[in-house]
């Protein structure tokens, strides 16, 4: 068994256990692994593992492995989402390439990647990213305006609004983690109340997943406990 096969079926019985220690059908819960900075022959081996959704954080290196494991036909497709800060100037690529975006915090790149999905594609799956800790040197819009941008991204075409997504600030222990997950909780319920397309939570990643399942998360983006380790990098917002 390979080491990914392993960490598969480990993060599988994780997402099972917690699933059923809070009332939840493990089935509604998707896991995305995010590949970055892994090689293509990583992201093939999970994939024969049965993982099928891939997130990426920098445009040019998902430019390459897209391309390489476009060219290896991967049945089923691979499902791309982008997860990372996004300039102005990526927007056309990013729109072209990837079939989700998880970090849309302005009405202007909202538009952008609207604007610029090629004819003929299904509309761009996109998310919203909510700064719940309000921290500064995140990127993300405030809880108080959810309700606001939601409604004005209902009349941009060549996008659809799925839901929200959140990164935390890091905490230790279940129920300090739970916090503002039950608060991200709260603003996507309600979202739902005017936002029938809206069924996507995406929070939790490799060190509070089961915090994320309690808290109903639908989509796990799991990178270190499915890949290994990574090289350090600047900013802790996109460990996952």
């Amino acid at each position: 068994m390979s080491f990914i096969e392993e960490n598969v079926a480990a993060l599988r019985a994780r997402i099972r256990a917690a699933a059923e220690r809070h009332g939840r059908d493990p089935n509604e819960i998707r896991l995305l692994a995010v590949s970055k900075t892994k090689p293509a022959d990583d992201i093939e081996e999970a994939h024969r593992r049965g993982l099928h959704e891939f997130g990426e954080n920098y445009l040019q290196e998902a430019e390459g492995k897209i391309a390489t494991l476009t060219r290896r036909n991967l049945q089923p497709t691979p499902v791309w989402h982008f997860i990372g800060p996004i300039q102005s100037n990526k927007t056309r690529l990013i729109s072209r390439d990837f079939d989700w975006v998880h970090s849309v915090d302005r009405l202007k790149i909202a538009r952008r990647l609207g604007e610029q999905r090629p004819p003929g594609r299904p509309p761009l799956n996109i998310l919203l990213q909510v700064n719940i800790d309000e921290e500064p040197q995140k990127a993300g819009i405030s809880a108080d305006a959810v309700e606001e941008m939601a409604h004005q991204l209902r009349d941009l075409s060549g996008i659809r609004l799925r839901g929200l997504m959140a990164i935390p600030a890091p905490r230790q222990g279940f129920e300090a983690q739970r916090q503002p997950l039950a608060a991200m909780r709260r603003i996507f319920d309600s979202l739902r109340a005017d936002c029938p397309d809206c069924d996507t939570l995406s929070m939790g990643m490799s060190g509070d997943l089961e915090a994320a399942v309690a808290e109903g998360s639908t989509l796990l983006r799991i990178g270190t406990a499915l890949f290994g380790a990574r090289p350090a990098k600047p900013s802790p917002e996109t460990d996952a």
